[in-house]
């Protein structure tokens, strides 16, 4: 490949994704894709060409580590000729606190900044920073960016940033950042391509998957979404409790004996669909399970979804569409289409056909609300924020 490329990391509390773009006078072509993720028993590592076709990959150790993967990540790379293209490394970054809202160069100072945010994301922070330092090893000297997922939310309205607190608090930066940016930034760059060439100006966009939120976006931005000072807000997840009375908290603290750290276990990893169902966070189990609790689990699922679209439609005053993203929201047709019967008062109505063999328009010709399935791609929306500051000399942006 003589084309500079852009390697796209984007990495999570125990897997990282990435993929590999070269730059064309016509803009991004992915060369390669690929997921590292930690398994009950080993590290699986799987990744692709540009046609789709498997690649041999290297063994990584039972053990996952974010620097172990970064080393096989450039060991597959290395073995196709690929490193002397990479120009630049852009990284997924969950937060952004609320001094970056756009895509950065990483210096010594960022990356100090970044550290403390430690705070704000205990579950994403640490493994991109993890990210960053394993590519200095691999890479020495390449061009490396930070893109925000909270940054999408920098327009949000101050209603639904601020947080019913005293003033001093906010001050403090407590407030509602809102999370998933760069998937939502993904989906409403696909808007106009599937409404034929314009933006539709009221939509609702799920990202579905073990972390969900969704995103009310007028005009392509954001004006509120449901994951707010942290990723446990709004609906409910794999293992994480979305919202929930305070009045819990103070009970489990007070009447229960639980410790923060043992709340904090059980809000990020024993509850949500997990926790209802006691069998599992995956849908994919669940949907196949026959036990009562799972069909619970899958139907309070869907109907906290479904109200938290119902609670955002004061900020768009109407609906003109809905999109689907993420792992769940893109392969689970019966969850579309639960979650899809509960907002038929806005004249949601899908089209069983298309839903089901996960077409990109699914809803039905006598529906007042379009409706499309995008599949998630935040390693393009990295690539793509990477390439113009690549192109610039990567001077610094943000705030």
């Amino acid at each position: 490949m003589t084309a500079p490329a852009i390697l796209a990391i984007n990495a999570g509390s125990s897997s990282l994704k990435f993929a590999l773009f070269a730059v064309a006078s016509d803009g991004l072509s992915a060369e390669l894709r690929g997921k590292i993720a930690r398994g009950e028993r080993h590290t699986a590592f799987e990744a692709t060409d540009r046609n789709g076709a498997p690649l041999a990959v290297p063994v990584l150790p039972e053990v996952f580590s974010h620097a172990a993967a970064i080393g096989a990540i450039v060991e597959l790379l290395s073995a196709r000729d690929l490193l002397p293209a990479i120009a630049a490394v852009g990284h997924r970054v969950v937060h952004g606190g609320g001094r970056f809202v756009a895509p950065i160069r990483l210096d010594a100072q960022v990356r100090a900044a970044l550290a403390g945010f430690h705070h704000l994301a205990p579950l994403h922070m640490p493994p991109a920073l993890a990210g960053m330092t394993a590519v200095d090893t691999q890479l020495p000297g390449i061009l490396q960016f930070a893109c925000f997922d909270t940054a999408f939310h920098a327009t949000m309205q101050e209603l639904s940033r601020r947080l019913p607190l005293p003033e001093r608090f906010a001050t403090a930066g407590l407030r509602r950042y809102g999370f998933h940016g760069l998937s939502y930034e993904h989906v409403a760059a696909s808007l106009p391509r599937l409404a034929g060439g314009r933006t539709p100006a009221r939509v609702i966009a799920f990202h579905l998957g073990a972390g969900a939120s969704l995103c009310a976006m007028r005009d392509g931005c954001c004006v509120t979404t449901s994951m707010g000072f942290s990723t446990l807000e709004g609906l409910m997840m794999g293992t994480r409790s979305g919202s929930i009375d305070p009045g819990v908290i103070l009970h489990l603290l007070e009447h229960e004996g639980l410790s923060p750290a043992d709340i904090s276990r059980l809000l990020y990893h024993e509850a949500g669909l997990r926790g209802v169902s006691g069998e599992s966070g995956d849908m994919r189990a669940l949907l196949a399970s026959a036990t009562p609790a799972a069909r619970l689990a899958i139907d309070m699922f869907c109907w906290r979804a479904a109200s938290e679209a119902a609670a955002s439609l004061p900020a768009l005053q109407g609906l003109d569409a809905i999109v689907f993203t993420g792992g769940v929201g893109e392969n689970a047709a019966p969850i579309r289409a639960r979650i899809a019967a509960h907002l038929a008062f806005t004249g949601l109505q899908l089209d069983e056909g298309s839903n089901a063999v996960h077409a990109a328009a699914i809803d039905a010709s006598t529906s007042a609300v379009r409706a499309w399935i995008v599949p998630a791609d935040e390693e393009l929306t990295i690539a793509r924020a990477a390439l113009p500051l690549m192109e610039a000399g990567a001077t610094h942006q943000g705030e």
